[in-house]
């Protein structure tokens, strides 16, 4: 599948250089869809499958985030983290895990690690867990996506029409960002349903229509435009 395209005046992008994140992951399906989704976001995103090298960048410093698996090759998540924090290295890390339990929890977030989401998470929910970890450094972008009469608050994860709130459902929400980021662009029904549901999600991609006749009906059908064979475009309308 092609990589997503990245939208030159995507609004997660600050006025200067874009946020620098790095992906230590050793499933490589996974960094992979993680990398061309946050590429699209309009991060720029290095990718490393091995603790050792990951715990090399990292430390040569220039990363505004780390987005650290535990189970890696070389070095295991917990080494990297706890090796950089006692070098001094603050930058921001969210741990990635297959495992689960308050002790693991634990112990990543002993070592130094900022956050922490257990594997399988839905694209969304570490898209929102990075913006948060970057919020706190001080470095934050502007929240508010505009197209026309619809504004697309990411950070309150509410939408208005002609400033007056429209209620949507998290789903709801997630499919119209993934339009609002990438305004009067395509976006295909399997990017949409990379991002937005489980990575693990194997259910029919034509649910996306499903909460794509949802949006029309609550924000006006005359701003998500069907591209047949590609996908949607979101638009101002007439």
């Amino acid at each position: 599948m092609r990589p997503p395209d990245t939208h030159p005046h995507h609004p997660s992008r600050p006025a200067g250089r874009p946020f620098r994140l790095l992906i230590v992951e050793d499933e490589k399906r996974l960094a992979l869809s993680l990398a061309r989704g946050l590429t699209a976001e309009g991060y720029a995103v290095d990718v490393v499958h091995d603790g050792r090298e990951g715990l090399r960048r990292a430390g040569a410093g220039g990363y505004d985030l780390v987005v650290l698996d535990i189970m890696l090759p070389g070095m295991n998540g917990y080494r990297v983290c706890g090796t950089l924090r006692a070098a001094g290295n603050d930058v921001p890390i969210l741990m990635l895990t297959a495992k689960d339990g308050e002790y693991d929890e634990a112990e990543g977030l002993d070592t130094g690690a900022d956050d922490y989401l257990t594997k399988p998470f839905a694209y969304v929910v570490l898209v929102a867990r990075v913006k948060a970890l970057l919020r706190r450094r001080g470095r934050s972008a502007p929240p508010v996506l505009r197209v026309g009469p619809l504004a697309v608050d990411q950070g309150a994860r509410r939408v208005e029409r002609d400033g007056v709130e429209v209620a949507l459902t998290a789903k709801e929400f997630a499919v119209l960002e993934q339009l609002a980021v990438r305004p009067g662009e395509v976006v295909s029904k399997a990017e949409i349903l990379e991002h937005v549901w489980d990575f693990a999600y194997e259910g029919d991609v034509n649910i996306i229509e499903v909460y794509v006749s949802a949006l029309r009906r609550k924000l006006g059908a005359e701003h998500i435009v069907t591209v047949r064979g590609a996908g949607y475009r979101l638009v101002a309308g007439g």
